[in-house]
């Protein structure tokens, strides 16, 4: 039985994250995967995604400035060749990863990992070949998967989930979406600029549940615009095939139904924790299967969960933050308990959402003295040359703190580092004097939110 110093089981974000600093530490480093080199992130997530998405801004952006009478014309996408780009993209993503792992010393494995004692893992292969590997140390990284329920689960052709929907071969002529999170709101951008017509369903009473209401106001209008259906405050009891399994059918708790070609699942993640054996390591799952975790991320002594596993922050990069946090505590660099900081989240596409921080709904629900402040992007040059100055800076104020930065409006997962220093550095007041803000940039925007009037929560 081979042993190691750390076994990672998962490769993504965080796995690799981990992987890199411990193997450049020395440490002997077994990285087991059962599916791509990766994750979800790169091979199904947001890498393939924010391709697509790339391809379609300039139609966005035409279609913006045609409505000004400012441009006239049409350009079309030729998806087969954009599908071909991501797929090369992607494969050639993972192969490099692979190279510079097993250049950093690293050991990969490719399978399926089960954990039989807080030391020991079987790994079995696609041959179901297994054998057993023992290591000092475990760090769980397995990721999730979309969610599934009754009546509200893909079956890859005409239901599909958030990795089938990226393998399809031809744009379907209308589309319906369960789920207004980030995956419904960015596949609802792209597919829509493709011409698909596009209906999607949120049971929360607002399109992106996690923003402020008035962030998902003006991203509903946004796309109500450009022809999508926002069904919003509705549940849906099912998406399935109709009988003759040619089209999707989304029926409402009310009895309303809608029918479209395709149908996607985009309302939720589960962890990947079926076949884990995480118990064995003396780890614990919460009611939706996650592993909890202590302030330390450790789910046991020998062992850690990071990233979408622990059901803490379901992004990438908190997954890589964390996993850089578990690596140096390995090596005896870090002894504080994980401290994620304002942690920022952006929706992309033609009208992005980026924020960091609180909500207003989230600081009110912690004070009384909340306010906020708004700068609107229609006097931004940068906003206004795209076409589409729709959009606005909101800053929330605990006080005189700034307890969360937001913004909707074209390009603006751009502000995202700039809104998080200022956000952890408290810059206002005096302090921003400090700072130079280029000429003619959207950060000129984000200070001026900073600096406008505060009114009072209305939350």
């Amino acid at each position: 039985m081979e042993a190691f110093d750390v076994i990672i089981i998962g490769a993504g974000p965080g796995g690799l994250a981990a992987a890199r600093i411990l193997a450049r530490a020395g440490k002997k480093v077994a990285l087991v995967e059962n599916r791509s080199w990766g994750g979800t992130c790169l091979n199904r997530g947001c890498v393939p995604t924010k391709l697509l998405l790339g391809a379609v801004r300039p139609l966005s952006v035409m279609d913006d400035l045609a409505r000004g009478n400012i441009l006239h014309g049409s350009e079309h996408v030729n998806f087969s060749a954009l599908r071909e780009k991501v797929r090369n993209f992607v494969s050639g993503t993972r192969k490099a990863l692979a190279i510079e792992l097993i250049s950093l010393g690293v050991h990969l494995f490719k399978g399926t990992a089960h954990c039989l004692t807080p030391t020991r893992v079987r790994i079995t292969e696609r041959d179901a070949h297994s054998f057993t590997i023992e290591g000092r140390y475990m760090i769980l990284a397995c990721g999730s998967r979309t969610s599934t329920y009754p009546n509200l689960t893909p079956d890859g052709r005409i239901i599909l989930g958030s990795t089938t929907i990226l393998q399809q071969r031809v744009i379907p002529e209308s589309l319906i979406i369960a789920g207004g999170g980030t995956v419904g709101v960015e596949m609802a951008d792209f597919f829509m600029h493709m011409g698909t017509r596009v209906i999607i369903a949120e049971a929360a009473p607002q399109l992106a549940p996690t923003e402020d209401s008035d962030i998902a106001m003006q991203l509903r209008m946004h796309l109500e615009k450009r022809g999508v259906i926002c069904l919003t405050g509705v549940r849906a009891v099912s998406l399935v095939p109709d009988k003759n399994r040619e089209n999707a059918v989304l029926t409402l708790a009310d009895g309303a139904k809608y029918m479209a070609k395709k149908g996607l699942i985009a309302s939720g993640r589960m962890p990947n924790t079926e076949e884990l054996g995480a118990e064995n390591a003396g780890c614990a799952l919460n009611r939706r299967g996650f592993i909890t975790t202590d302030y330390y991320l450790r789910s046991s002594e020998t062992t850690w969960a990071i990233g979408d596993v622990n059901g803490k922050i379901l992004l990438a990069h908190a997954a890589t933050h964390q996993g850089e946090y578990v690596a140096r505590s390995i090596l005896g660099l870090e002894t504080a308990p994980y401290e994620p900081g304002p942690c920022p989240s952006c929706f992309h596409g033609s009208q992005e959402i980026m924020r960091v921080g609180m909500t207003e709904r989230e600081a009110t629900a912690l004070s009384n003295n909340v306010t906020v402040s708004k700068a609107h992007f229609a006097s931004n040059v940068i906003a206004q040359a795209t076409g589409n100055p729709y959009g606005f800076v909101k800053v929330v104020w605990r006080g005189d703190k700034m307890a969360g930065i937001a913004a909707i409006g074209a390009n603006v997962s751009q502000l995202t580092l700039s809104a998080q220093l200022l956000l952890i550095g408290q810059y206002h007041t005096d302090k921003l004097d400090s700072l130079i803000v280029a000429h003619p940039t959207l950060d000129e925007t984000l200070v001026a939110a900073i600096r406008a009037k505060r009114t009072p929560s209305r939350v």
